[in-house]
């Protein structure tokens, strides 16, 4: 099969959920037996360099990138505020990545185009008119949501309406384009479900993230389970998360368990926060290793309020038998089950109390990391994930 992956950044190197998903995917597909070309768009945030990519990796995908400033420019946001465009979408469109994309499909023939998240649906008509390739939606996370769930969360109240005003404008685009795709591949169950809600009759089905857990080791280190968050700070929903678990959750704990350990890190960490002296916690920015950072410590927390799709770092860290504490929005989108293979708490009482847990019975923090390890290999191998998307894909050159 011959396919065209969009994508809204590089792919490689894969350091972040986005990145992973769009990377592990094609590493299937490719390991699959067929063929996958990779155009991405390169921006300030996320540039592509393509010295980084191994060279075998570079020729099999043919990978290149177009540079597209996404940039936040107020004056470009009040222009689509007056003309009801979503800057959130329109700021990823380009004339040059427009005119790449015209002399590929000019060029080559593809079975299907596989977009990589809502934000390159703005170059659907142009597909559309010089290829006649299926296009699927692969959809990480439903954008609307999250722009809700931030909104929601949002305490500036010159920022909260217009941040409500492109949730709804998001929403709309978002529902509008399950009819101009071939079909769309949700990340998670949960997804899947309100992408059906909406009354499309696009085709419509589950491909979540997937890893080799052979790349994960298992082995936990001794001693008093050491809590830690992993994640980019740069992300507000991350941010929102963490300061809620410093303010809220913390100093319940370690009331009652003054030795408690908790490690933070990730890229733009706060300067607050990397200054702030608090008893038992570590702070540290951008690492350059996430499984090394994870192989060192026992349980991650997820303390997410404002999240969408599904977590990548929570599949890793199961992969790993690690013991995840989330909230219900954290884990929302992976078929966990509570007090089997993960922990979920909904208050900060609840937090701290499944975190206390941990640290009065050590060995549930095996026996949840094995099951959780087991979930991984048996429902979010890169093997199950690809195989059910090509008969997906298989199902729609059919129609």
């Amino acid at each position: 099969m011959r396919i065209l992956q969009l994508c809204n950044k590089p792919p490689y190197p894969p350091i972040d959920g986005g990145s992973k998903a769009m990377h592990n995917l094609t590493r299937g597909l490719l390991a699959s037996g067929h063929l996958v070309k990779v155009l991405c768009v390169s921006t300030p945030k996320h540039p592509l360099d393509l010295d980084d990519v191994p060279a075998d990796h570079r020729e099999r995908t043919r990978m290149e990138g177009v540079y597209v400033d996404t940039s936040i420019n107020l004056v470009d946001a009040f222009t689509d505020l007056l003309t009801a465009d979503n800057y959130n979408i329109s700021r990823f469109f380009s004339p040059d990545m427009d005119i790449r994309l015209i002399k590929l499909l000019s060029a080559e023939e593809f079975d299907i185009v596989q977009l990589e998240s809502l934000f390159m649906t703005p170059y659907v008509p142009t597909i559309r008119r010089y290829s006649s390739a299926r296009i699927v939606l692969r959809s990480h996370n439903q954008e609307h949501i999250l722009q809700e769930r931030i909104a929601t969360g949002e305490r500036n109240i010159l920022k909260k309406p217009y941040r409500r005003y492109l949730a709804r404008q998001l929403k709309n685009y978002e529902i509008a384009m399950l009819d101009q795709v071939d079909g769309v591949a949700a990340i998670s169950t949960t997804d899947t479900a309100k992408f059906k809600q909406a009354g499309t009759r696009t085709p419509i089905t589950t491909i979540p993230f997937g890893v080799d857990p052979k790349e994960y080791d298992t082995e936990l280190p001794g001693g008093a389970p050491i809590f830690f968050h992993l994640g980019s700070m740069d992300w507000l929903p991350n941010e929102e998360g963490v300061r809620w678990l410093l303010d809220q959750v913390w100093p319940r704990l370690v009331r009652k368990h003054p030795g408690a350990r908790l490690h933070l890190a990730g890229n733009k960490m706060p300067r607050d926060l990397m200054d702030a002296e608090i008893e038992g916690v570590t702070v540290q920015g951008r690492i350059r290793s996430a499984n090394k950072y994870m192989a060192l410590r026992q349980v991650m927390v997820v303390p997410l309020f404002s999240a969408g799709g599904m977590r990548v770092k929570i599949i890793e860290g199961m992969a790993m038998g690690r013991t995840i504490i989330s909230t219900p929005i954290g884990a929302e989108g992976i078929d966990c089950t509570h007090g089997r293979d993960v922990l979920l708490a909904r208050t900060a009482t609840e937090f701290a109390e499944q975190m206390g847990r941990l640290i009065s019975d050590p060995a549930l923090v095996q026996e949840i990391g094995t099951h959780a390890r087991e979930l991984v290999r048996v429902r979010y191998s890169d093997t199950k994930v690809v195989s059910e998307l090509i008969a997906f894909y298989r199902s729609l050159l059919k129609g």
